[in-house]
């Protein structure tokens, strides 16, 4: 049997797809892209906001229409989607033959063979349990960088966020496990780690007591061979002096620091249940500048978060205008069943809340092509990703760009070069977010 994978919704999720499947390949499984040449379908599905949730919904009812009328004959939901509204696909996408739970997934080859034999199994262990770790992966990112799932589950259970729910709580994988799989990794090519969880910055604290993220990142900067290690997800009422002295001294930490800080009005944050005001943002955001100083900054907001004010969005806005955030993301607010925020009075028109967000987007977009416009004459090492068609260029990463979600760097060059490659280029010209460059021979 043909088995397509389709992975939705985050990071941490395709590190679970990939963890699948490097187990149905070593048993001898084949796979394809093709959806007409598969024989069985898997879907890892998300549920974080609307948009996620209808993505899922969308992908499992049109395989289903393809398992009608086509070579299909098993559809796999997995994930959060899954974990979350099991009863509900089962009643409404009757197509769906098994599904498994956002803890169970180290069962997708026995959900497969009972599929094929026209079961209809469902795989839903409890949340909380210990989570699946350390398996062999199939890399789906071309192989230079790979993500490290550093924990599953969350404990802030913020008023607006689904995830506690439906990932349990926060389980920090052991650290040996962690140092083991990302050596692995980079002894299959990995040349980029990048740590992910929902929340990076306690890691170790359920194992061993207290933070131990410094630890994890000095073991893991002793890996030979491995270039860059990059930090995803980090609370910043969490920073500690320790993580900000370990990325200044271990140097294959990028100077890049992923901040969700979704708001900076101190009433919109109480009401999110964060645990940060707008003075400790700003006075975090300062240290990390002042004791990094060439530090990249990526954070994401929450724009029409229920009974957000006029003044609430112009407090954000500037916020946004005199910390200049790098690299800026915004949501518009979703509100999720099942969370307190849900029930929460002064819920915004969505009018509102698209107006706000494009107003946030356009003042960072100025923010962001000025900083780009700055790196002109700047000589910095780039990781090629790949070559673009018909042309003597290639596209690459600065430690500025984590994968996905950042900007490009354009190199020319008539020397071959090959995905996870670094080369020295000086920065020629800026195109909005993306960045020009030649080789520095």
């Amino acid at each position: 049997m043909k088995i397509i994978f389709i992975s939705l919704g985050c990071d941490k999720n395709l590190v679970d797809t990939e963890m699948m499947l490097g187990m149905l390949s070593g048993k001898g499984y084949t796979f394809t892209d093709d959806e007409e040449e598969a024989d069985i379908a898997v879907v890892n599905t998300c549920c974080f906001i609307n948009d996620a949730k209808q993505e899922s919904i969308d992908s499992l009812i049109a395989l289903g229409e393809k398992k009608k009328n086509g070579r299909l004959k098993g559809i796999i939901a997995t994930g959060c989607l899954a974990q979350r509204y099991a009863k509900e696909i089962r009643q409404e996408i009757p197509e769906v033959d098994a599904i498994v739970g956002t803890n169970a997934f180290d069962q997708i080859a026995d959900a497969i063979e009972r599929t094929a034999g026209k079961e209809r199994p469902d795989f839903l262990r409890d949340i909380h349990e210990t989570p699946v770790f350390g398996k062999k992966r199939v890399l789906t990112t071309g192989g230079h960088y790979a993500y490290l799932k550093i924990a599953e589950g969350c404990d802030k259970h913020c008023t607006y966020c689904i995830i506690p729910k439906v990932r349990g709580n926060y389980r920090s994988v052991p650290m040996e496990i962690l140092v083991k799989e990302a050596q692995d990794l980079v002894e299959e090519g990995v040349r980029e780690l990048i740590l992910v969880a929902q929340e990076t910055t306690i890691y170790g604290v359920d194992l061993y007591g207290e933070k131990k993220l410094p630890e994890l990142l000095k073991k893991l900067c002793a890996i030979a061979g491995l270039y860059w290690i990059r930090i995803l997800y980090c609370y910043p009422e969490e920073i500690t002096g320790e993580l900000i002295d370990t990325i200044k001294k271990e140097k294959k930490i990028c100077h890049y620091l992923d901040i969700p800080v979704q708001h900076a009005s101190d009433d919109v944050l109480k009401r999110m249940g964060r645990r940060t005001s707008n003075e400790d943002l700003r006075t975090m955001i300062g240290r990390l500048r002042k004791e990094i100083s060439d530090i990249c900054l990526r954070t994401t907001l929450i724009t029409g978060f229920p009974g957000e004010t006029d003044n609430d969005h112009e407090t954000l806005m500037e916020f946004v205008d005199e910390m200049e955030f790098d690299r800026l993301g915004v949501f518009t607010y979703s509100a999720e069943e099942n969370t307190p925020a849900a029930e929460f009075p002064g819920q915004i028109e969505e009018e509102t809340k698209q107006k706000r967000q494009g107003e946030i987007m356009e003042l960072q977009q100025e923010i962001a092509f000025d900083k780009a416009a700055d790196m002109i004459g700047r000589e910095i090492y780039v990781m090629i990703e790949g070559k673009v068609a018909d042309e003597d260029t290639y596209a690459g990463r600065t430690y500025k760009d984590a994968p996905g979600v950042d900007g490009l760097i354009f190199v020319s060059s008539e020397e071959e070069l090959m995905s996870g490659d670094f080369v020295k280029v000086k920065v020629t010209a800026s195109y909005e977010y993306d960045l020009i460059g030649e080789i520095v021979q």
